[in-house]
């Protein structure tokens, strides 16, 4: 049963918030190519509607990790353009202060913690997470996103296992865009369904269109309710798409134009477009408002990280240890 209603001011949001994730990875892309940005860069086209179906359940201290592509997860969260951007270019404006770059965003004010560069990785971090909130008595749940590459590594079914039997209020997200780099998810398991994996551990679990973003707040609404209930994790695979390649580098010849273009025609901001047009929500003048707001934000963005400093040398000794007292550890 829903408890968060989907509205007129939902697809409002989800257009905005949508548009945003892609017009900034367009131009991270962009910047790529001119060497402005450098290392590794994995864009998030084509997977959005994932993250706005989520944000529209969640409240602003339920906590996110995910793996390292990750800056439309940092925007999502409510990380600046500004502060991504930054990151991107190695800053020390950056959300990471320039030393964590693509694969590293970071923001403790909006419980967000990372942007992981190793594959699953995050998995039993997130758990240990949601253990805190368990811990705190809290009614925060943490939300952790993962690949359909990260679900083969042996650390998921561990995290598994504690989750369920902790009752640990965390949703695992494996956000299934069908390729583990360049490897086709029927290449790599006998089981396609990855949503099954959680099936063994009790942990209730589900297929969701990753491509529509109302599908997705549906099933993460329940999701949620559980987690806050104390009813332990839920597992949701989101079968979506991306349309870039893996990473920057990708030549993507394991798969085909016609493929990418299948997708593409079930693509998620137009598909809250439609809606909103159809609805009669907004009108053209709305779109172009928008349209015009965001390319804005990202320019301003640019600028904001072309006019930052690098980090200080002495930046690469801090934030290795921290000292901190902790009220519970007795001598």
């Amino acid at each position: 049963m829903s408890s968060i209603e989907i509205n007129k001011d939902t697809y409002l949001m989800w257009y905005e918030s949508m548009l945003l994730m892609r017009r900034f990875e367009e131009k991270a892309g962009q910047l790529y190519g001119q060497q402005k940005i450098r290392g590794f860069c994995h864009l998030y086209i084509g997977q959005e509607a994932v993250l706005a179906g989520a944000m529209s359940v969640i409240k602003q201290e339920d906590s996110m990790i995910t793996a390292y592509r990750d800056h439309a997860h940092a925007l999502a969260k409510g990380v600046t353009p500004n502060a991504v951007m930054a990151e991107l270019y190695g800053k020390a404006t950056g959300c990471s202060k320039g030393k964590g770059g693509s694969m590293h965003m970071f923001d403790k004010e909006k419980h967000f913690y990372g942007g992981h560069g190793i594959v699953g990785g995050q998995v039993p971090l997130g758990a240990g997470v949601a253990f805190a909130e368990k811990f705190k008595g809290t009614q925060f749940v943490n939300i952790t996103y993962m690949g359909d590459g990260a679900v083969r590594q042996g650390s998921l079914t561990e995290t598994f296992n504690m989750a369920a039997l902790w009752k640990l209020p965390v949703i695992f997200i494996c956000e299934n865009n069908g390729y583990a780099m360049g490897t086709s998810v029927e290449r790599t398991t006998v089981q396609t369904d990855i949503y099954k994996l959680g099936e063994p551990y009790g942990i209730p679990s589900s297929a969701v269109d990753g491509m529509d973003p109302a599908a997705v707040h549906k099933a993460m609404d329940e999701a949620v309710q559980r987690a806050r209930n104390g009813e332990g994790p839920t597992f949701l695979e989101m079968r979506t798409y991306r349309y870039k390649g893996h990473s920057m580098s990708d030549p993507q010849k394991y798969r085909t134009k016609e493929e990418l273009e299948s997708y593409k025609a079930k693509d998620p901001i137009e598909l809250v477009k439609h809606v909103i047009t159809s609805e009669g929500y907004a009108d053209e003048k709305w779109f172009e408002e928008i349209e015009a707001k965001i390319k804005a934000e990202v320019e301003e963005s640019v600028r904001f990280s072309e006019e930052s400093p690098w980090p200080e040398a002495s930046e690469l000794y801090t934030d290795v240890y921290v000292e901190k007292d902790y009220p519970f550890i007795k001598d």
